[in-house]
């Protein structure tokens, strides 16, 4: 697995349009990859996300954990700044073969907090019930839907002193697109905070793999950083 980062220049058009566009900006990552370029296994696929720097001057930076190394060629010359600065692609395998069960890191995560809400189409009780997803809305609820997955992700979030959880939640938006002759509606939120490593081999998949949805939407990739 190899993991990048690249800033993208938001006083450049293409920038702004590949950031207001998950469906764009989806498929110039995918362009990152010769066709023939490993997208995703059991181990692990293609992830991404934004992050917005505090001042909006600044632009952003783009993350991209993915199975092949990629080349973002193409985004540095139309969202970047192509004459001074490119992207930064490592080995993610040290980091990821170096999980140990006790470990403490500070985590980023932009996530779809949802769930399947399962609804009668019709009056009658024989009516075809379907499922359908709604997205939380609320700080709790969606601090919630994170602690109830910490488990099977192989980690728990650290407490302070008090007993604290150690967890804040920012950036949270209803994002709207258009999508063929409809829309797509998700709710996001970003999770950071401090972390414990329960369970090496499901955070390592958690780290790879994604958590919960909408993932081609830019959602469900978590980054560790060591606890200063």
């Amino acid at each position: 697995m190899y993991i990048s980062r690249m800033p993208l220049n938001i006083a450049r058009m293409q920038a702004v349009q590949l950031v207001n566009s998950p469906y764009k900006m989806h498929a110039a990552i995918e362009q990152a990859f010769p066709p023939n370029a490993l997208r995703s296994d059991d181990s692990g696929r293609i992830l991404w996300r934004i992050d917005s720097t505090k001042n909006a001057k600044d632009g952003a930076w783009l993350y991209v954990v993915s199975p092949s190394k990629p080349d973002f060629t193409h985004i540095v010359e139309q969202a970047g700044w192509p004459s001074t600065t490119g992207w930064e692609t490592k080995d993610y395998s040290p980091v990821l073969d170096s999980l140990a069960a006790g470990q403490v890191w500070q985590f980023r995560l932009k996530a779809n907090p949802a769930r399947k809400v399962m609804q009668n189409q019709g009056r009658r009780p024989n009516d075809k019930v379907v499922g359908t997803i709604q997205g939380h809305v609320t700080v709790e609820q969606q601090l919630t839907w994170l602690m109830d997955r910490c488990e099977k992700h192989g980690f728990e979030i650290a407490t302070d002193s008090d007993g604290n959880r150690i967890i804040t939640v920012t950036h949270r938006s209803i994002e709207r697109y258009k999508h063929r002759d409809g829309k797509v509606t998700i709710n996001t939120a970003v999770f950071d905070g401090v972390l414990i490593v329960r369970d090496s081999e499901l955070f390592r998949k958690s780290l790879c793999c994604g958590i919960g949805r909408a993932k081609g939407f830019g959602c469900g990739l978590m980054t560790i950083a060591p606890l200063h």
